[in-house]
């Protein structure tokens, strides 16, 4: 060993011990999803602690010069059948904690591996065990030893983001507790026969911790529940905690906290009972607790059957483009989207055509890169290496028995981590929208593509808005780029109304009388009547006309300016009924295979239209020479504060829809939920710059760089962003609804305006969209079965040579009946002819 000795002696320095906040892979390869317990085992680099597959190891080696690197192997044990009969696994038990992977939760499998770790240095490849270090000099047997055990006990990056345990009945102690406010009304609550004040109702009342007040709480998805007046009261008054009745038992109780919007913990529930009569140590539980319904919910069937096609047996697919991806906890809905994209070719020919290319010019922490992560998951989705049957852990390994339908497939940790990363959603473990989350990763793409190809191109679309002012006649239109079409659901459009209407009179009486409830059936919407939804004229009141200088009502209708090569229409299931409580509408659709919106192309402009003159409205800002604060409608603001948005963004949300309503208002809220600067106070543009005077200097450049890499010049660029003060996705709504603005400026080629005649001017670029026939095919669609987007689960079916396929995380098959009518999001792409 004297050799070996001597070579660690040599790079003693590279050979580093793990700090708190160093970042260690050690369960997955940097360039593909090879693991300690993949055949070859991950070489962990002992200095910058990234792991490699056998494959790419020697492509570090070769950059950095790296030398030392820890070798693990893992190697599954197996189970002994010793409490099996041989008949089969034992039932499960059945949940009674919304919790996942602890005691009397939501199961979650754990496999028991034998690691074996050694140091290897390459090139020669030479092995080094912990009992070669013995005989080996102090300074080395020190470094090497301590190096090898820290990167052994180091908790992992992936770590952190996988599902171990999650306990959903943890809950946080409510700020409100220690110092809430009870008032001495002389209200005593007795012991049962409660109903609330308003309504009569006697189940699911909630008591206010602060008044004594007894209302029915909120109403559920399904029409089922309260009435929403404990809400209201709520919203009247301002007092933040409720107790749930019926839940009170010595140990505890359901409290939640309108503030927080949360269910919490109340230290001092015992003395805030007591102040209106109650006691604890008396109560005996008589309803289901919020965690017992959400328990039960998660264990509905019906369309989680259908979805998933439960009822059949099917037969498990592998090989290139039937890959499984791991759910790591609540990560179905990346799955589902990630699964879809790596369907179209762009995402193919940018991401996986060039892999070796995007690899080689990886930066040094190849982790946040995120063209190499992308790259790496394509690959890892599409050439098959991963398309293996699931070792079972009580099989033998020489066993020909039938494979199960679970893949090894592939775990996308990094990459989870990497696209959620600053997030504060898609950053949890929590459930998230499918449709969220394709934009959020589409406009990354926008960001990480400022140059050559640009696969998010592939959904890029024009839409043409076309308002007609009542009162003149007089039109304007504007143009702004979509990536999804958003399809209502007309409910009163129900082919199966009487049935539907026969239901709720039959619910009506089931509830009146106590019975328990039935299943309700699922209301059959006709795709044309979405169609005709999506097309007819809105209706716009207080509509700010120039032609007649003041508000009156106008028509707005939409049309598509440009059809995209992929088009993806979501169906709107989740939205707000008229007391905005949200709820998912349990519809069919009979959504087609072939679709044709050549009717829906926008025509323009019109022979002997006129359009409306272009003069701004009167400004929202009292004419006094000193800028103050801008005139808005208290109402509309108050009505927004209610729903639980933050009042600097209500605020914002009634300046920029210029006081036209709840309606306008509400809409720039859920579109601008995202931006960084939502709940940052309103700052209008003259209070410190006006518009157009921003220095240049101050403009962010990779602001500018996103924006002209979308097909605009700097000019535009920067005139977007001085008009918004530079925030990015408010730049890009700009630029999009002024486009007719944009044109009278002069550009060139250069970017920036220069002398020459007229006709030596080119007319400056628009946005870059792709353009055809409005024919289409589907190829694929997203399903989400549950109550809401913040939970239940998703999968996804994908159209592969002729045959539909099921992606249902780690299981891949051949679909038998793929539920076409229960979709959330669904992909067509062009048909050419």
């Amino acid at each position: 060993m004297t050799e070996v000795s001597e070579i660690l002696m040599s790079i003693l320095s590279t050979i580093r011990v793990p700090r708190p906040g160093d970042r260690v892979h050690k369960d997955e390869c940097a360039f593909s999803f090879a693991s300690p317990e993949s055949d070859g085992g991950l070489y962990v680099c002992m200095n910058s602690f990234l792991g490699f597959g056998g494959k790419y190891v020697e492509r570090h080696h070769t950059k950095t010069g790296q030398r030392a690197y820890l070798h693990i192997t893992r190697t599954r044990k197996t189970q002994e059948d010793d409490n099996n009969s041989g008949s089969g696994d034992p039932p499960k038990k059945k949940p009674t904690r919304l919790a996942i992977g602890i005691e009397g939760g939501f199961d979650v499998e754990q496999e028991q591996y034998d690691e074996e770790v050694k140091v290897v240095l390459f090139p020669d490849r030479q092995e080094v065990t912990s009992d070669d270090l013995a005989s080996m000099p102090d300074v080395v047997r020190e470094r090497v030893s301590l190096s090898m055990a820290g990167l052994q006990a180091a908790d992992s990056v992936s770590h952190t983001l996988q599902v171990q345990q999650w306990d959903g009945e943890v809950r946080q102690e409510s700020k409100h507790a220690a110092e809430l406010k009870q008032l001495d009304n002389g209200v005593k609550i007795p012991p049962c026969g409660w109903k609330c004040e308003v309504c009569d109702l006697q189940e699911n009342l909630w008591m206010n911790l602060t008044d004594g007040k007894v209302f029915c709480g909120r109403r559920y998805f399904d029409g089922s529940g309260g009435n929403n007046h404990a809400l209201l009261h709520y919203q009247q008054t301002g007092y933040p905690l409720a107790v749930k009745l019926g839940t009170i038992t010595p140990d505890g109780a359901d409290v939640y906290s309108y503030d927080e919007d949360d269910m919490v913990l109340d230290f001092k529930l015992p003395e805030h009972l007591s102040h209106f009569g109650i006691d604890m140590m008396t109560m005996e539980k008589t309803e289901r607790t919020m965690t017992e319904l959400e328990i039960a919910v998660n264990q509905r069937v019906g369309e989680w059957e259908v979805i998933q096609e439960s009822g059949t047996t099917l037969r498990p697919l592998w090989g290139p483009g039937l890959t499984g991806m791991k759910n790591l906890g609540n990560s179905c809905y990346l799955n589902s989207v990630m699964q879809v994209l790596f369907t179209i070719p762009d995402f193919q020919t940018k991401y996986v055509s060039i892999i070796d290319k995007i690899f080689n010019e990886a930066p040094s922490d190849p982790t946040q890169d995120f063209k190499t992560q992308v790259a790496k998951l394509g690959y890892g989705l599409l050439s098959g290496e991963y398309s293996k049957p699931a070792p079972d852990p009580g099989d033998d390994p020489n066993s020909s028995t039938e494979p199960r339908g679970d893949q090894v497939g592939i775990a996308p940790r990094m990459f989870k981590a990497l696209v959620g990363r600053g997030h504060p959603e898609f950053s949890t473990n929590r459930q998230q929208d499918a449709q969220e989350f394709l934009l959020h990763f589409i406009n990354m793409v926008e960001r990480n593509c400022r140059s050559g190809m640009n696969p998010s191109e592939a959904f890029r679309f024009l839409v043409e808005e076309k308002i007609v002012c009542q009162q003149s006649q007089k039109a304007k239109y504007t143009q702004r780029v979509d990536y999804i079409v958003q399809l209502p659901v007309p409910m009163d459009q129900a082919t199966n109304m009487e049935e539907l209407q026969e239901a709720e009179r039959r619910r009506e009486e089931v509830e009146s009388s106590g019975a328990p409830p039935f299943a309700a059936p699922r209301a059959q919407i006709p795709f044309a009547a979405c169609l005709a939804a999506l097309s007819e004229p809105e209706t716009l009141t207080d509509f700010w006309s120039s032609a007649v200088q003041a508000k009156t009502t106008a028509t707005k209708t939409t049309r598509f300016a440009s059809f995209p090569d992929h088009l993806v229409i979501q169906i709107k299931k989740f939205t707000f009924g008229l007391d905005w409580v949200p709820k998912k509408l349990d519809v069919s659709i009979n959504v087609p295979d072939k679709l044709d919106l050549s009717a829906l192309l926008a025509m323009g402009q019109q022979p002997g239209e006129e359009l409306l003159p272009e003069v701004a409205p009167p400004p929202l800002m009292t004419p006094d020479v000193e800028v103050k604060a801008p005139v808005l409608d208290d109402s509309t603001v108050s009505q927004l504060c209610e729903m639980g948005f933050p009042l600097e963004a209500c605020r914002k949300a009634v300046y920029y829809t210029g006081n036209t309503g709840i309606d306008a208002a509400m809409n720039w809220v859920m579109g601008h939920m995202e931006d960084p600067d939502f709940s940052a106070p309103l700052v209008l543009a003259g209070s410190s710059s006006a518009p157009g005077t921003t220095p240049t200097e101050s403009l962010p450049e990779e602001h500018l760089a996103t924006i002209v890499s979308m097909g605009f010049s700097r000019d535009q660029a920067t005139r977007a962003l001085r008009a918004t003060n530079n925030v990015l996705e408010r730049a890009v709504d700009w630029i999009f609804s002024h486009l007719d603005d944009l044109e009278s400026m002069d550009v060139s080629e250069g970017g920036r305006s220069e002398g020459g005649s007229e006709a030596s001017r080119e007319p400056p670029p628009g946005p870059r969209v792709r353009d055809g026939t409005g024919k289409y095919e589907l190829f694929a669609f997203i399903s989400h079965m549950g109550t809401s987007t913040m939970c239940g689960h998703y999968v996804c079916h994908i159209k592969k040579d002729q045959q539909w396929v099921i992606f249902n995380d780690q299981k891949v098959c051949a679909s038998e009946k793929p539920p076409k009518d229960l979709g959330y999001l669904y992909f067509y792409r062009r048909v050419v002819e």
